[in-house]
């Protein structure tokens, strides 16, 4: 790359992040979220690398779809992908009653007893509905929030980011540069907290192999070695979109921890690690499929997708 094109580019990229949350935020709800449904459905009719890396992850998970209908379940994908943005500008701007209107949970009983009882809570998300709105509702109306954020490039877009999940009462962990990112999680879940990591997804070394939606892939060890090494309960948690009339978006983010998975607490901690992490999969599998549209992995997620290890994979 050029010189300074590099840096051309970064400046483009943190300008309209910021003309994002500066512009978007403002627009009447509606008409912001009309208007972000129309660049889905654009997005849909362009194509390109990520729209084509959806289609092959659904494709994968539902084989019985005719192409028509494949077609239709990627558009939504986007449509819900879009929705996820236009919530995250406009986040910064709601109330905390606008938040517990916008946001509800189920499942949330046995959660609030274990912070009842000043004990922490880990939780197994993927890729699904707005993990931003869950993080917000959970700092309203369920108890502190701290979580990990990965460095995005160029850095006043992490920054930016920061900033933003912050704002909404969310103490953020660098995953890198920012210290022994395990050591400091664990030092938190001494305390009553929730813990929520996305983890469906991970081509490290460190990733556990699974069975995610009946295909090989690998998944964060995080949520279940902290779990062993704390003892702290760890739920797998779906997020999905449901219809609301009764707001001007005409959505609303649910969100569900499901049962939590128990430790085994024999053998190896690899095997116990191992054990959770195919557990926290087998719930997130089921909900997945349950709500597919809200599932926006436009990444490689699947071993059979991936190029030989030391080619570099970025869809």
């Amino acid at each position: 790359m050029l010189p300074g094109v590099s840096a051309i580019a970064d400046a483009v990229t943190t300008g309209s992040f910021r003309a994002g949350w500066a512009i978007v935020r403002w627009l009447p709800e509606r008409t912001a979220y009309t208007l972000f449904e129309a660049a889905a459905d654009l997005t849909h009719a362009r194509g390109g690398k990520g729209v084509e890396r959806l289609r092959s992850n659904y494709a994968r998970v539902r084989p019985d779809l005719d192409p028509v209908a494949l077609d239709e379940l990627v558009r939504d994908g986007l449509r819900s992908y879009l929705r996820y943005w236009c919530d995250a500008f406009r986040l910064p701007n709601l109330t905390p009653e606008q938040i517990l209107e916008r946001a509800r949970c189920e499942g949330d009983g046995p959660v609030r007893a274990e912070l009842a009882a000043g004990r922490p809570v880990l939780a197994f998300l993927g890729h699904m509905g707005n993990w931003d709105m869950a993080g917000a509702w959970g700092t309203v109306d369920l108890g502190p929030v701290v979580t990990v954020a990965e460095r995005l490039k160029p850095e006043e877009v992490y920054a930016e980011f920061l900033a933003f999940r912050e704002s909404l009462g969310m103490r953020i962990l660098p995953l890198t540069g920012g210290g022994n990112v395990m050591a400091l999680l664990r030092e938190a879940l001494r305390e009553p907290i929730v813990l929520p990591l996305l983890a469906d997804r991970d081509l490290t070394r460190g990733g556990i192999p699974v069975t995610l939606l009946g295909h090989d892939a690998s998944v964060a060890a995080g949520p279940a070695a902290l779990a062993v090494a704390s003892g702290a309960t760890l739920f797998p948690v779906s997020i999905h979109y449901e219809t609301a009339p009764d707001l001007p978006s005409g959505w609303r983010t649910v969100i569900r921890f499901l049962d939590p998975v128990p430790d085994p607490r024999s053998g190896t901690t690899r095997d116990r690690v191992t054990a959770m992490s195919q557990g926290c999969a087998d719930a997130l599998s089921a909900a997945i499929l349950e709500h597919l549209v809200d599932w926006h992995m436009m990444q490689r997620v699947f071993t059979d997708d991936l190029e030989p290890r030391g080619t570099k994979v970025s869809a």
